[in-house]
C-alpha cells in the first residue's frame, strides 16, 4: 500500500491540516493570521456595521460620523416649546394693542355729536394694531427660526431637548442661505390655512431615507439630529 508521495516519504498528507478535520482543498489562514470569528454570513447578504449592528445613515458626505437622527416625538416637543414662547409674545403684543384701542374708546364722548366717528376710529385704530402684532409676530418668527437655526444650529425649543439642525451633507451648522429656504417653505404652506405648513411639518414620518428629513429639509439640505 502506497502512503503519500515519493517526496513525503512518512505517508503525511501534504497539506498538515488535511486530516484533522478540515476538508480537503480548503483555503486555510497562513501562518501567523488569526482565523475569523463570528457568525458566517449567509450567501447574498450584505456585511453589517460592527458588532453585528447595520450602519444608519450618516452625512451624504462622509465627512463625520454617522448621526443619531432626532425622533419625531422630541422634534414636536421642541416646536411646542417654540409655540409656547411665540404665544407669550403674541399675548403680551395683543394685549398692549387692546389696551390702546379700549382707552382710545373710552376718550370718545357718548353725549358728542362725533361720537359715531369716534368709535370707528377707536375700531379702525384697533384693526390696524392688529395688524402690526401679527406684522410683528411674522418678523420675529422669520429672525428667530432663520437666524437662530442657521447661525446656531437651533432654537429654544431644540436647545431644551438637545436637537441640531445641521447641514446633510457636512454635519456643520447650515448656514444662513439653507435656513432660509427652510423656514419659507412651511411659511409658503400656512397660506392655504396652515394645510400645507402641517402637511410639511407631518412629512419626516414619510421619508424612506432613515434620516426622517420633512420636504424642507430635504429642499434645504438639511436634517434634524439629537444629542
Amino acid at each position: 500500500m502506497s502512503f503519500g508521495s515519493p517526496n513525503n516519504p512518512y505517508g503525511q498528507p501534504q497539506n498538515p491540516q488535511e486530516g484533522y478535520g478540515y476538508p480537503q482543498g480548503q483555503q486555510y489562514p497562513q501562518q501567523g493570521q488569526q482565523p475569523g470569528y463570528g457568525y458566517p454570513q449567509a450567501p447574498g447578504v450584505p456585511p453589517q456595521g460592527g458588532y453585528g449592528y447595520p450602519q444608519q445613515p450618516g452625512y451624504a458626505g462622509g465627512g463625520a460620523p454617522a448621526p443619531r437622527v432626532a425622533s419625531m416625538g422630541r422634534r414636536f416637543g421642541a416646536r411646542l416649546i417654540d409655540g409656547v414662547v411665540f404665544g407669550v409674545i403674541y399675548i403680551i403684543l395683543a394685549v398692549a394693542g387692546a389696551a390702546g384701542a379700549v382707552g382710545a374708546a373710552k376718550d370718545c364722548d357718548p353725549n358728542a355729536a362725533d361720537y359715531s366717528t369716534c368709535i370707528n376710529n377707536a375700531s379702525s385704530d384697533f384693526v390696524a394694531k392688529f395688524g402690526a402684532v401679527i406684522g410683528i409676530l411674522a418678523i420675529i418668527g422669520l429672525l428667530y427660526e432663520w437666524l437662530m437655526v442657521g447661525l446656531v444650529g437651533r432654537t429654544l425649543g431644540k436647545m431644551a431637548l438637545g436637537l441640531h439642525v445641521v447641514n446633510a451633507e457636512t454635519g456643520q451648522k447650515p448656514g444662513l442661505g439653507k435656513s432660509f429656504i427652510r423656514w419659507i417653505i412651511p411659511m409658503v404652506g400656512s397660506i392655504a390655512c396652515g394645510i400645507g405648513q402641517l402637511l410639511v411639518y407631518l412629512s419626516p414620518f414619510w421619508d424612506k431615507s432613515g434620516r426622517q428629513q420633512g420636504w424642507h429639509d430635504k429642499a434645504a439640505g438639511t436634517m434634524v439630529v439629537q444629542n
